[in-house]
């Protein structure tokens, strides 16, 4: 019998794409995921970042580096690819990163890299939202 397909953020699985080089790993996440065939992906790396690179958030539509540059562009890159492969694997869930401008789903963070969470979703999550794919938020 074939498992149903599951994207997973990538960093819950202990691969290191995290913007400070480093994961999220979460045994709660493998737990979750034993009776799934998961596709591990992270959009950032997809859209084209390298990791570690500077932090991003979303200001106005926009996502942002600490530093000021505009990189919506990798971030909307990746969220298509990970719709992409989402199609292509007739996925129907995904179990995200929480807060992140890729994969936050409900909360991100709001712009001003001061630690403080706003109700939104991130590139990735809001596209695979508009494509009916459920998120599993993590956090």
């Amino acid at each position: 019998m074939n498992k149903e397909k599951i994207l997973v953020s990538a960093c819950l699985l202990g691969f290191n794409t995290k913007y400070n080089g480093g994961n999220n790993y979460r045994e709660s996440v493998i737990k979750l995921i034993e009776d799934y065939e998961v596709i591990p992906i992270c959009p950032e790396s997809l859209g084209g970042l390298k990791s570690p690179r500077v932090p991003s958030e979303i200001v106005d539509n926009k996502v942002l580096s600490k530093d000021g540059e505009d990189v919506t562009k990798y971030f909307i890159d990746g969220a298509n690819k990970v719709l992409e492969i989402a199609k292509k694997n007739n996925v129907k869930k995904a179990i995200l990163k929480s807060k992140s401008p890729s994969c936050g789903s409900g909360l991100v963070y709001d712009g001003t890299f001061s630690d403080t969470i706003v109700s939104g979703d991130g590139i990735t999550t809001k596209l695979l939202k508009d494509n009916n794919i459920e998120i599993i938020s993590i956090d």
